[in-house]
């Protein structure tokens, strides 16, 4: 069984609505061009429901297809990436199931273009956004407004998912702006493709700080929350799902109920996702 991960090339234009995972599964990845000339990825077959999911769900997804095909004997190969990169590829054609997106202005976004199944869409999870450091000492850090991030960078760069396409970094900017300091920390700014780039940044050292959601730093021991967004700075964090238009594999429809239904919850639940009933 081989294992790929998911990346993908600049994705920078802004969504139309800004508020816009071993045989259980394969983790498909190629860079978004590659997507486009192979519209599936080539580890998947015709018995495989194809799922594109926010790069934010790896690990829970994983956890989820794995129990699924325990539970059915179904296959589900996924491709994550950040959620604006996956919906434009189902625009330009890629054959995806279900398309699971970490904001709700994407979906909305393939509804209007009549690409996903009104009806099947649903809110399954929610999530938070933290700053996050790569000192382990870093202290706590007090998010008000005026709160002067550029000082605390020090020169260093804020690492973020790309401000104007990806989800994790349209809610930070969102954030940064209520907050009142965006204009004073954009220049700082090291925008990534996604939100699990963004995280590896900061692990690595090469960002002093980082926004990403609550879930993947959770995930990531070399990086320290010091603060927790307020709610009230940025949109609800909702994570919707729906069958596409394009599917044809009766799977699909099954494996959306199972990620939407208690067996599924507490898999979500220990990767620090809210669960929505």
């Amino acid at each position: 069984m081989r294992h790929l991960i998911a990346s993908t090339a600049a994705d920078l234009a802004a969504p139309r609505r800004a508020f816009a995972r071993g045989a259980a599964r394969r983790i498909a990845a190629t860079g978004l061009a590659a997507l486009m000339a192979l519209a599936v990825p080539a580890a998947a077959s015709a018995d495989e429901v194809v799922v594109f999911a926010a790069a934010s769900l790896k690990n829970a997804l994983e956890d989820v297809a794995d129990a699924w095909h325990e539970e059915t004997g179904g296959t589900a190969t996924i491709s994550f990436a950040g959620s604006s990169a996956l919906a434009r590829q189902i625009q330009a054609g890629a054959p995806a199931d279900v398309f699971i997106s970490a904001n709700v202005g994407w979906m909305d976004t393939l509804e209007e273009d009549d690409l996903i199944i009104a009806d099947t869409r649903r809110d399954v999870l929610a999530n938070s956004i933290v700053l996050i450091a790569a000192d382990p000492d870093a202290a706590p850090v007090t998010l008000e407004p005026g709160v002067d991030i550029a000082g605390l960078l020090d020169g260093g760069r804020l690492a973020m998912a790309l401000v104007d396409a990806v989800p994790a970094g349209i809610y930070g900017k969102a954030a940064l702006t209520s907050l009142g300091v965006w204009d004073d920390v954009a220049p700082q700014v090291a925008q990534a493709d996604n939100v699990r780039a963004a995280l590896a940044l900061v692990a690595r050292g090469e960002a002093p700080y980082g926004i990403v959601y609550a879930t993947d730093a959770a995930a990531e021991p070399a990086v320290k929350v010091v603060a927790t967004f307020p709610a009230d700075t940025h949109p609800p964090i909702i994570y919707p799902a729906a069958l596409t238009t394009g599917t044809d594999d009766p799977d699909a429809a099954d494996f959306l109920d199972f990620m939407s239904s208690p067996a599924a919850a507490p898999l979500f639940e220990r990767q620090g996702f809210k669960v929505i009933e």
